[in-house]
């Protein structure tokens, strides 16, 4: 039986296929201004990467803030649900998910069996999101992937007060004029991060095993930001972006409804 996850989110898309716990094909691609259009493309590259034709697929199941626009989907499901089933795939004593993306965080609290006992969402804001990370790397001149690691030279991380992306640009911009280091500055971007998601966990509560997914689990230096606060190690999956798409073909093999 093969599946399909899809996960159309604000900045990529994502999808598998799966049969059993077997990925047989998987894509990240930019989302773009046309959801249904990616959601689309997504799926034929998944196709040819696996060599079979939709008919064949079992079930197919959308999942993220675009998922109402996959209309070809068998079923839309929260990414709440399919990130949680992922991320318990990917490490089974997962407990408590972080989840950043390109602009929403959320942080869910598992129980034994992957299902979602509470979660809270940062949905109303871009700070402490991709995009924050995007607008600040922009301001410093820097490129985004070397990000991570410039933050872990910094000897000293810069106090960033603001969680608002348009007053923490201001004070990036004030901190470079003052001649603070682009490391220090770098890294008190990261601390500003961990400190507003770990103030969202402390809502649902924190249990070990605490993993990362989405596209900001990429960057070590706010995973790195993140354990320090959290005095804990925190797991990154592997294939920590597809988290959600993998959940989601997982749930398509259960037959689980909306």
């Amino acid at each position: 039986m093969k599946t399909c996850g899809i996960d159309i989110g604000s900045v990529t898309a994502k999808g598998v296929i799966m049969e059993g716990n077997r990925i047989h094909a998987s894509i990240i691609q930019f989302t773009g201004y046309n959801a249904k259009s990616a959601g689309e493309t997504v799926l034929q590259n998944l196709l040819g990467q696996a060599s079979v034709k939709k008919e064949q697929l079992t079930a197919l199941v959308a999942t993220g803030y675009g998922r109402n626009s996959v209309d070809f989907a068998d079923k839309t499901m929260s990414e709440i649900i399919c990130h949680g089933a992922g991320a318990h795939f990917a490490f089974p004593g997962a407990r408590t998910v972080i989840d950043i993306g390109g602009q929403d965080s959320k942080v869910i609290l598992l129980g034994p069996t992957g299902q979602v006992l509470n979660f809270v969402m940062n949905d109303k804001c871009a700070a402490g999101t991709g995009r924050f990370l995007e607008v600040m790397a922009r301001a410093l001149e820097t490129d985004l992937d070397g990000f991570g690691q410039l933050s872990l030279k910094g000897s000293a991380p810069a106090a960033i007060s603001s969680t608002c992306t348009v007053f923490a640009e201001s004070e990036v911009i004030s901190l470079v004029a003052k001649g603070e280091t682009r490391e220090n500055i770098i890294a008190g971007i990261h601390a500003s991060i961990a400190a507003r998601t770990v103030s969202m966990a402390n809502r649902v509560g924190i249990v070990p095993d605490v993993v990362m997914t989405g596209g900001v689990s990429r960057n070590i230096g706010v995973v790195r930001a993140l354990e320090k606060l959290l005095n804990q190690s925190v797991i990154v999956p592997d294939n920590a972006q597809l988290t959600g798409a993998i959940g989601a073909a997982l749930l398509a093999q259960r037959g689980e409804k909306k």
